[in-house]
């Protein structure tokens, strides 16, 4: 053991912790490294954009982009920082040559894509309008359009009607009936009327027909045949159980049995030549009813005008007037054109079964009306209550009378 007082070695002492920094120091050290960050960043983009924009310029002169297009709305000077205003880090590393450009290259007249307004250009409204209308699809559905025969198919014909693509017309619908020479009924160069039945496809044919267009005038002509209140002779072509068919126009046509003089025997009828009258004419559901009792009626009223003198029996009494059978056709003497007296009983002057001589007042044929008057025969009012005979006796010499009468009233009543 050494002594006390004897010297010891010297042994190394262990190191004294470091003080920590203040906070505030911390904070503006990393401050510092922030803003030193944000200022590379800065520098860092400044450069790649002057790069960009020099890579732009260059790009622009050899041809391969078109310069950028003016802004259309400048900001306010006043809005305008002076830095952006005089930055010039965007002509950093450009030569003076290369801002001025090659002495070889010629300035370019005008820019390809140089935009231009409507006003830059001369507009001729007449040359557009023709430049649609000869563009324009020919042939619309229902259309009737003029044309040439320019060539024949053993399925069709080819029509010429001005369109980029001719017509074609199936064979089917070259017309009424069964066509079985086409060549002959169609020879080149022949002018045809046709209705369009379908509207140009993709090669910009149109589909026509010559068979739609007769029968749409065949509907027109029949459609006028009924308006005229006209018999018309057809020929019965079949039978069914209801009834007969005929062709009319090229039409088919159905006569119910009902509406046949001789209904029991109707297949009988096959080939033989009726006068008809119409029931119903629909081109829209295609249905063409005739009826050969109508056209008696018809033929009935053909015969007869206002103003004549007829005769007929008493069918039947209503509350209303009295029904006259003029011999397959009806007409009402109503209860106020019986007298001009005070009747209190249609029955007083006229019962059923009774011979009547009348005037003809009104003629319908197109709703089978016929208006007939005695109160015209009279002499004084009411002369048909006392003395009917003698009125029913002299009724044609007084029907003169009554006529010039009656035709005085039909031109007060026009005027």
């Amino acid at each position: 053991m050494a002594a006390a007082g004897s010297s010891q070695p010297n042994r190394p002492q262990a190191p004294r912790p470091a003080m920590n920094k203040p906070l505030q120091v911390m904070q503006i050290n990393r401050r510092d490294e922030q803003d030193q960050l944000q200022k590379e960043a800065a520098e860092a983009r400044a450069a790649a954009e002057a790069a960009a924009e020099k890579a732009r310029i260059l790009e622009e002169r050899a041809g391969l982009v078109s310069p950028p297009r003016a802004k259309q709305q400048v900001a306010p000077a006043a809005q305008v920082d002076d830095d952006e205003r005089f930055d010039m880090s965007g002509l950093e590393g450009m030569s003076m040559a290369d801002l001025m450009g090659s002495p070889d290259e010629k300035p370019k007249a005008e820019k390809r894509d140089q935009s231009r307004s409507v006003d830059d250009f001369d507009f001729d409204e007449e040359a557009f309008l023709a430049a649609l209308d000869e563009n324009a699809p020919v042939g619309t559905t229902g259309e009737v359009i003029k044309g040439k025969v320019i060539g024949l198919e053993s399925d069709g014909i080819y029509v010429d009607i001005g369109g980029k693509a001719p017509g074609f017309m199936p064979k089917s619908e070259a017309g009424l009936g069964v066509v079985t020479n086409l060549r002959e009924r169609f020879p080149k160069g022949l002018e045809v009327e046709v209705l369009v039945t379908r509207e140009q496809n993709a090669d910009g044919m149109v589909t026509i027909s010559c068979r739609a267009l007769e029968l749409r005038k065949s509907w027109d002509r029949v459609k006028e045949f009924e308006k005229q209140g006209k018999v018309v002779q057809v020929v019965v072509s079949g039978f069914n159980r209801g009834g007969v068919t005929c062709d009319l126009e090229g039409l088919r046509g159905f006569i119910p049995r009902s509406q046949l003089q001789d209904g029991e025997n109707h297949q009988e009828l096959v080939g033989k030549t009726l006068g008809v009258a119409f029931l119903e004419v629909n081109s829209g559901t295609r249905k063409l009813v005739l009826s050969e009792k109508r056209a008696a009626v018809a033929a009935r009223f053909q015969e007869l005008e206002v103003g004549a003198l007829v005769e007929g029996q008493v069918a039947s009494v209503k509350p209303y007037g009295l029904f006259i059978d003029l011999g397959g056709i009806s007409g009402l003497l109503h209860q106020s054109a019986i007298t001009n007296g005070n009747l209190r009983s249609i029955r007083e002057v006229f019962d059923q079964g009774e011979r009547v001589k009348a005037l003809i007042t009104e003629l319908d044929p197109g709703r089978g009306r016929i208006g007939l008057n005695t109160a015209l025969l009279e002499g004084p009012p009411g002369e048909l209550l006392v003395e009917k005979e003698k009125v029913m006796s002299e009724a044609s010499d007084r029907a003169k009378r009554a006529q010039s009468v009656l035709q005085q009233q039909q031109q007060e009543s026009a005027g």
